[in-house]
């Protein structure tokens, strides 16, 4: 911040002044000090001045961790969010998609159990090995997501790292007591983890950073947040891809979101957007590579779903809120060709008891 002092015929004008960059050009923020001030006044003044110029800022910008989003900047990211389609999965679709993100999550992963031995390993009774117990506690842990009312907290992330690790890791549902690279074939180091001393105080910050900012951003947005800062800490001596693509579902499910799921394939591109915004605090690839995963996920469900159907797989009819889609539902009255469906969110919302009407 610095003086500006200005002239008016024989009067000398003060004012603080304050610049900030926002992409290439250059934003001021002035506020009036007085008008011929001595020394002493102009400090009195500055002083009072320079709260108000600070407390604007705090409304301008939103702190994200290690950079700063203003105003603008923000309102691009949750643009965003314009780009998805909202739908919500039928139980059968659920069952599709978790038999695809069990496959998919594992596989980035290096698990080679294949996606055609996913369902039959989640309907066996005991398993084999560790990759068998984690293919059927990252399907726990989709469920947990589905079905909790927690709020995100340190107790959260151990339980779902607990769900995808009991009984193929001595650490599971335990934070790191130790220090952590991410390496790729050739050996080189991709990224380092916080520090063992850190890692405490790094989750606390993003735990608290989540409740104080989560009005702020759009759910795709604040779910990719989240996702990218926890992949950056790394708070578990492994396992932690898995948790944090299910941190990223979490965030969106508790605001009435789809899920996504990452697909294998495209293991490369999800791992330059993870650097990306480790290095430069760039989310924007992240944003855009998600809502690509948003289509194929929506897409391979319902291909897969339809493809079923064609081999004469005997699926049951979907059974959906008329409002919302919501598979969360309560059946409202029974017809002759169909039954008539509505949750309990839309009857609080709209104050319907009976839909046949509408």
């Amino acid at each position: 911040m610095y003086i500006e002092k200005r002239k008016s015929g024989k009067n000398l004008k003060y004012y603080l002044v304050h610049s900030y960059r926002e992409k290439n050009k250059v934003e001021k923020i002035r506020k009036y000090l007085g008008i011929n001030l001595s020394q002493q006044e102009l400090n009195e003044q500055r002083k009072e001045a320079e709260k108000r110029i600070l407390e604007l800022l705090e409304e301008i910008n939103t702190k994200v961790f290690s950079f700063t989003l203003t105003r603008k900047q923000l309102k691009v990211l949750n643009n965003y969010n314009k780009k998805i389609e909202i739908a919500h999965l039928s139980e059968k679709e659920w069952e599709t998609f978790t038999e695809n993100f069990v496959y998919n999550t594992n596989a980035i992963e290096g698990s080679t159990v294949t996606e055609e031995e996913v369902p039959k390993i989640l309907i066996k009774k005991t398993v084999e090995n560790k990759e068998e117990i984690e293919t059927k506690g990252v399907a726990q842990a989709v469920d947990y997501i589905r079905k909790t009312n927690q709020e995100l907290s340190s107790n959260l992330l151990l339980k779902l790292h607990e769900l995808c690790f009991k009984g193929s890791k001595p650490f599971a549902g335990k934070f790191r007591e130790v220090n952590v690279v991410v390496k790729n074939s050739a050996g080189q180091i991709l990224h380092t983890g916080v520090s063992k001393e850190e890692l405490k105080d790094y989750l606390g910050e993003l735990i608290i950073w989540y409740h104080e900012n989560k009005a702020k951003f759009k759910p795709l947005v604040l779910a990719s947040i989240l996702h990218n800062q926890f992949e950056h800490i790394h708070p578990f001596q492994d396992g932690n891809g898995r948790v944090g693509r299910l941190l990223l579902n979490f965030i969106l499910l508790k605001n009435k979101y789809p899920p996504i799921n990452i697909m294998l394939e495209d293991r490369q591109k999800y791992y330059k957007t993870l650097q990306e915004y480790s290095k430069n605090n760039n989310l924007k690839p992240t944003l855009q590579f998600f809502i690509n995963q948003y289509k194929k996920t929506l897409k391979e469900v319902t291909t897969k779903i339809k493809k079923n159907k064609s081999v004469g797989t005997k699926i049951e009819d979907n059974k959906f809120c008329m409002f919302c889609k919501s598979n969360n539902i309560k059946l409202i009255s029974k017809g002759l060709e169909t039954d008539t469906y509505r949750c309990n969110e839309c009857k609080k919302q709209f104050g319907i008891t009976d839909f046949r009407r509408y």
